[in-house]
Formats: C-alpha cells, structure tokens, sequence
C-alpha cells in the first residue's frame, strides 16, 4: 500500500499561484500513475491532472490546461501541483491519488489510495 500526504494549500487572491505537494510513504511512486482531483462544497469530486509512471505524459482537464502544471520526482516519492492564475472557482479540496490501472486516469473511481486533502481558497 502506498499512504498519500498533500500539503501546500492555503488562501490566495485571484491571480496569485500555489504549489501542491503530494509525499508518499509506504511504497515508491515510481508504480503508479498519479492524478490531482479537486471537491467545492456540494460538488462531486472532478478530475484536475494526472501524468504517468515515468512523467513523459501529462492530461488536464480543460478548466486548468495553460494554467497547472503536475510533476513528479520520483527519487523524492513527491508529486507536484503548480497552480498559476488562479481563480475564485478553483476554490476546492484538492486531493492526490495513485493507480494501480494505467488508463483512465481521469476518472476517480479508477484510483486506489488518496491522501486527506489540502484546502485551496481563492478570494476574488
């Protein structure tokens, strides 16, 4: 099993940036795909980003592409979020996931651990 820990949220005015972090313990990272997904209140659960085992391939959802940047350093077992040109709508719970599964890495139900989640709030 693989524990996920985010860290990096915060609050921060429309148009500033963050940096998410996601550490793993338990196992390497190197394993699996992982993906960045994101709650607001009374919203279910929806994809943000994910990038593949080896960090050569990397998908967005059209709401953050241009905007968000995932990565991975597998030596550090850490994956990253950087969030640029934030808005008030990407106030959210932002959650880190891994993979067993190598597709479908857009839809939650296929991700096996996730971490706690980092609170993101964006005043405008």
């Amino acid at each position: 099993q693989v524990q996920l820990v985010e860290s990096g949220g915060g609050l921060v005015q429309a148009g500033g940036s963050l940096r998410l972090s996601c550490a793993a313990s338990g196992r390497t990272i190197s394993l699996y795909p992982m993906g960045w997904f994101r709650q607001a209140p009374g919203n279910e659960r929806e994809f943000v980003a994910a990038i593949r085992r080896s960090g050569d391939s990397t998908y967005y959802a059209d709401s953050v592409k241009g905007r968000f940047t995932i990565s991975r350093d597998n030596a550090k077992n850490t994956v990253y979020l950087q969030m640029n040109s934030l808005k008030p709508e990407d106030t959210a719970v932002y959650y880190c996931a891994a993979t067993e599964r190598n597709f479908s890495l857009g839809v939650a139900r296929m991700y096996n651990y996730w971490g706690q989640g980092t609170q993101v709030t964006v005043s405008s």
